[in-house]
């Protein structure tokens, strides 16, 4: 019975746990507005084709969203990220690939990427790409061979 109890236990734990570092960043109880035109972008540290703007959370951190620009012409190489990562496109596109094939994710389109899921990105040769991105957990970016 103590075992089946600190089981229990253990496992709402979790649930809790992760609870809370699922809504991190999201817990103030007010309206949150950024106009992604006057965002404040600056580049990547890693690579300066990227720039980013914080709208809640911290992407270094935990959970979090963020304008994301990506330079024309911009290409990631094949990678994956350790946590999920979903995407509204709000200017130009969004090029992605995968063993599944090719997306043009244009304005108003998501996307969701599973965290592991081996991808390609890019942006467009003419106009880059300009989207919301939200992480479930801090951002990552693992290149693959």
């Amino acid at each position: 019975m103590k075992r089946s109890l600190f089981a229990l236990a253990v496992v709402a734990g979790l649930v809790v746990a992760w609870t809370i570092g699922r809504v991190q960043g999201q817990s103030e109880s007010k309206v949150v507005f950024v106009d992604s035109a006057k965002a404040n972008f600056t580049p990547m540290q890693q690579n300066p084709d990227v720039s980013t703007a914080p709208v809640w959370g911290d992407a270094s951190t935990g959970a979090h969203g963020t304008f994301t620009k990506f330079k024309p012409g911009y290409d990631a190489g094949m990678h994956t990220h350790t946590n999920d990562v979903s995407i509204v496109v709000i200017k130009g596109a969004y090029l992605y690939k995968d063993e599944n094939g090719e997306k043009r994710v244009g304005p108003g389109d998501f996307l969701r990427v599973p965290g592991g899921h081996k991808h390609w990105s890019g942006g467009d040769k003419k106009e880059g790409a300009l989207f919301y991105e939200e992480g479930s957990d801090k951002f990552d970016f693992n290149p693959v061979k």
